[in-house]
């Protein structure tokens, strides 16, 4: 998964996300280091806060852009 790339590329910590989410700093670590699997509503919540489809963040695709809402 890519949510640790798009995560540092924005200057951004673990902790800042998981406030985001409203989950814990550990669990969203746990995410990143595929300790843990994603719940679908935190895939969908991360591709919408990253503007990016949930495709490129399961590695699926290497286009970032999301699709658009029909």
């Amino acid at each position: 998964m890519r949510i640790r790339d798009l995560r540092e590329d924005r200057d951004l910590t673990q902790q800042q996300i998981a406030d985001h989410l409203h989950i814990r700093q550990n669990t969203y670590s746990q995410y990143e280091n595929g300790q843990r699997q994603l719940p679908l509503s935190v895939l969908i919540a991360l591709a919408d806060y990253y503007h990016v489809s949930t495709d490129y963040l399961l590695g699926r695709t290497n286009r970032q852009e999301p699709y658009e809402n029909n």
